[in-house]
């Protein structure tokens, strides 16, 4: 249900909306996730996202994306972190790094509240491919995986992170959550 990124007919996406409605708040790392808290509320309270939260405190961050938006963000999970170089977190996280930080971590966030269907319906407007402009200036290109219909984006060095949990409702904009960090040409 939650993969709705292909350009579905007005009834599906009805009918998923409306069931959607009545569910309980989506789950993220564990925490459920309330679509009147901001993007760092709720984020502070994911298990899988500890990385991210650090992250975003060093980056100095959380006043800009606790402020009214809109935001769409990329999250990358624990395990995306986990799956850069060996040491490149901590390095990234050193005081000396930290316009770097902000750098890699603002190319996640775009300046919209873009949910999965108005992103899939870009995508299939432009046949396939959609640039995706990111506040930290990467031009990001989502796509259709054709296996399991899950939108991914693919970053300017090639690296690919797929969304495995997409529209976690914020009160200044979505969270799709990721499997991937994606990184600025630098």
């Amino acid at each position: 249900m939650n993969r709705i990124f292909t350009a579905l007919g007005a009834t599906a996406v009805t009918a998923t909306l409306s069931v959607a409605a009545f569910a309980a708040n989506t789950m993220v790392g564990g925490a459920e996730m309330f679509p009147n808290k901001n993007i760092v509320e709720n984020a502070v309270n994911s298990a899988d996202h500890t990385t991210l939260v650090e992250a975003v405190k060093a980056a100095g961050l959380v006043d800009t994306l606790s402020g009214p938006g809109p935001f769409t963000v990329f999250a990358p999970t624990n395990a995306a972190f986990a799956k850069l170089p060996e040491a490149a977190v901590a390095d990234l996280l050193k005081p000396e790094n930290k316009d770097r930080l902000a750098k890699v971590l603002t190319c996640h966030v775009v300046a919209a509240d873009a949910m999965s269907p108005a992103i899939g319906k870009m995508i299939m407007d432009d046949g396939g491919q959609h640039p995706v402009e990111t506040v930290g200036g990467c031009v990001l290109t989502a796509s259709i995986n054709p296996d399991n219909n899950a939108l991914q984006l693919t970053d300017e060095n090639g690296n690919v992170a797929t969304v495995n949990i997409p529209d976690v409702d914020q009160s200044n904009g979505v969270i799709h959550v990721i499997d991937t960090v994606l990184m600025p040409k630098m």
